[in-house]
């Protein structure tokens, strides 16, 4: 038969691929280098967020970058390259959105927002690589969010996993059975779309029935408490003086 350029399914299947593997990217017993609960670090990183977005000074700003930098140090080299990675295109995305400002003389503050969302991003990125979920979801248990809330994040994250091995052996059945040349590649698309949305359709109604027949009532329960350790309470101490430098530089 004609040979066809199969470059579509090829691109497909390494894209599914990559998202599996950042999904596949924590082994269960892979510790954090840093050794903080994710209690810790889930309230680190939303006291960070929520003043550097405050902060007005761009001093402080920078003095928050430095003090990021040392931290992503601890990192291994692959994780610091996908962090680094995801921050830097939120960035550029902020700075195009922003660019008109720019021309119109507001510089400083185009700067200023592209170096907070960079910041910011690379925070929770870096605590994205360095927790399990299933102890992201007891941090946020703690917190007393919504079960609910907590149910769909946990569900979508799970079946991201199912789903894209699903789609992945659909695009692996049909490399296989492509034979000669087709010139309705476009064609394609839509049919492995109609069949994920009946295969997760399916899925659903499964995982309703059998949480439905196990008891199920929509609460969530742990039945371990995190321990804090010396790394904790360095962590909380460096907190601390996140605050006072904070406060220090919001007077100037």
């Amino acid at each position: 038969p004609e040979k066809d350029n199969d470059a579509f399914i090829n691109k497909s299947i390494m894209s599914i691929l990559r998202v599996l593997g950042k999904l596949c990217n924590q082994p269960e017993y892979n510790k954090s280098r840093f050794e903080v609960n994710a209690l810790t670090g889930l309230v680190s990183v939303i006291l960070y967020i929520i003043f550097i977005s405050l902060s007005r000074n761009f001093t402080f700003v920078l003095i928050t970058g430095v003090y990021l930098l040392v931290i992503l140090n601890f990192l291994s080299i692959d994780k610091i390259k996908n962090v680094v990675k995801v921050s830097f295109i939120a960035a550029f995305f902020t700075f195009i959105i922003f660019l008109p400002s720019f021309f119109l003389g507001y510089g400083n503050n185009v700067l200023m927002v592209t170096v907070k969302v960079l910041i910011s991003v690379t925070f929770v990125n870096m605590f994205a690589a360095e927790f399990k979920w299933n102890d992201i979801v007891h941090a946020f248990k703690i917190f007393h969010l919504p079960d609910m809330f907590i149910f769909i994040t946990d569900t979508t994250i799970r079946y991201i996993y199912i789903l894209g091995n699903f789609a992945l052996s659909l695009l692996y059945a049909l490399k296989l059975r492509s034979v000669g040349r087709d010139h309705n590649k476009n064609s394609i698309l839509p049919h492995i779309m109609g069949t994920m949305f009946l295969k997760s359709k399916d899925m659903s109604e499964e995982m309703y029935d059998a949480m439905k027949c196990r008891g199920f009532t929509g609460e969530y329960k742990f039945y371990y408490k995190f321990t804090f350790k010396l790394s904790d309470y360095i962590l909380i101490f460096c907190d601390f003086i996140f605050l006072l430098t904070y406060f220090y530089f919001d007077r100037l």
